[in-house]
């Protein structure tokens, strides 16, 4: 059975990799929880973030471009590149794994998901949706709420 789009790259990523993006996002909405101030130019940071599928396409029609040149004015053996890239693409969109992926997630490249449970949260703790936060007597922080809401 192939996995649905949404959850296709974090199943192919390792746990340590998914649980340090999770905590690096929780970091930094706790961070804006106390610096509420922030909030407006990290939503328009997160506007700029690059989502992973966004850079794999972009890396991959790169090489297959310079594939295609390379063959047309050096050597016919680079359509090798384009060929192995668009197998890669493939791999991807079917599976949601392709080597490049392990390399991308290890460098903190986040799935439109996980960007947008930022950005939800961000706004929760901004008040775009109402009030938010602990009930009286509860543990939890304000963050902790807008990040479970965001993450429903």
């Amino acid at each position: 059975m192939l996995p649905n789009t949404v959850e296709r790259v974090p199943l192919n990523t390792s746990d340590e990799i998914n649980q340090r993006i999770a905590r690096d996002t929780n970091r930094r909405v706790h961070f804006y929880q106390a610096n509420p101030a922030g909030i407006d130019r990290r939503l328009r940071e997160l506007d700029e973030e690059w989502d992973i599928e966004r850079v794999l396409e972009a890396n991959a029609a790169s090489v297959a471009f310079a594939g295609t040149v390379l063959a047309a004015t050096a050597h016919k053996r680079w359509l090798m590149l384009p060929v192995l890239v668009t197998g890669f693409l493939f791999q991807h969109a079917v599976q949601g794994w392709c080597p490049p992926i392990p390399i991308l997630r290890r460098l903190g490249y986040r799935t439109s998901r996980e960007i947008e449970t930022e950005r939800i949260a961000l706004k929760a703790l901004r008040g775009d949706f109402g009030t938010i936060g602990p009930a009286e007597g509860e543990r939890d922080d304000q963050a902790s709420h807008a990040l479970q809401a965001a993450r429903l």
